[in-house]
């Protein structure tokens, strides 16, 4: 990750969980993120539904929340 990450809408510092969930519902390969109510609204669902998933993901070991 290098240098702090920022989403690429709002400008906010993104943590791993950002990056991880915006590879995971975007592109793996994408080197533009973004923050988790940034992606909530651009998917048009909650911030709640979003983190879930990231919940899900971490549990069944997906290598994108590590």
């Amino acid at each position: 990750m290098g240098e702090a990450e920022v989403c690429l809408y709002c400008h906010k510092p993104l943590t791993a969980d950002d990056i991880g969930i915006t590879k995971k519902l975007i592109n793996r390969g994408t080197t533009k993120y973004y923050c988790i109510p940034c992606l909530a609204r651009a998917f048009d669902i909650t911030e709640e539904d979003i983190r879930q998933k990231i919940v899900y993901y971490k549990s069944i070991g997906c290598t994108l929340f590590q």
